[in-house]
């Protein structure tokens, strides 16, 4: 679990739902016609750009995002560099059967066990890679337009609930529900953009790039594997993905 996702997203619905409660009844502040408008215009018009299928699929990239842990690259490059001090003591057939923790490292692996040539480990790990980053890219785009659409679909409502009040400016009590629908739809669409779709497209982003760096890292520790290098050259090598400050923590241990 992403836990400064769910915080963040918690405390900016919970802090605007704590302010509407300082200012008065919360159901003042819920109006159907408004819901209507901004959250189911939204998602259709953003369906219409994009394929069903991507569009649906959207949901569960983010979803496995958010509740997926990125592997820890340091925990990660220790156990590269144990798997390949077995490779070079017992040959690359020593690796079978080991149980490895990321998914993406046992799938390469098993592609050296089988003895497949470098170049077609590297394009089959490479593809894979590619092919998540699309995937992410997709999901995150299309949070993106969400976040686009809904004060654009906020603005139509104001747009529609102004002409309802102008049209029946003679009849007084007609005037408050159509001034809601014209606000409130403003207000939704706000929220919907800024409090919710945008940090989710921004996360995708960012774990879109951590998931690449990783996979980066393994592809690069596999073929080092496989062409036999020391596994403290391998070592300092991976180390190079890591942030300075891990680095020299992993020097001093």
């Amino acid at each position: 679990m992403d836990l400064a996702t769910v915080v963040g997203l918690l405390g900016a619905m919970g802090l605007i739902v704590v302010t509407m409660l300082m200012s008065g009844d919360l159901t003042m502040f819920i109006n159907a016609p408004s819901l209507v408008i901004v959250f189911g215009g939204s998602l259709f018009a953003v369906m219409a750009k994009f394929g069903l299928g991507q569009f649906l699929g959207a949901g569960k990239v983010a979803g496995k995002s958010f509740m997926n842990k990125i592997a820890d690259p340091t925990e990660l490059i220790d156990e590269i560099v144990e798997l390949a001090d077995t490779a070079r003591k017992g040959g690359l057939l020593s690796l079978e059967g080991k149980e490895v923790g990321h998914e993406f490292l046992q799938k390469g692996i098993q592609l050296l066990v089988d003895g497949h040539d470098p170049e077609v480990v590297k394009t089959l790990l490479s593809k894979d890679r590619t092919l998540a980053e699309e995937r992410h890219s997709t999901a995150s785009t299309i949070f993106s337009s969400l976040a686009s659409m809904a004060p654009a679909m906020g603005m139509i409502g104001t747009l529609i609930g102004l002409v309802a009040m102008l049209a029946n400016m003679d009849d007084p009590k007609s005037i408050g529900p159509a001034m809601a629908v014209a606000l409130l739809t403003t207000l939704y669409g706000a929220v919907l953009a800024n409090a919710f779709c945008e940090p989710v497209a921004d996360k995708l982003k960012l774990r879109a790039a951590e998931e690449a760096m990783v996979k980066n890292l393994i592809i690069d520790a596999l073929l080092a594997i496989q062409g036999g290098q020391n596994p403290r050259v391998i070592d300092t090598m991976l180390r190079t993905y890591l942030p300075e400050s891990k680095r020299i923590a992993a020097e001093a241990e």
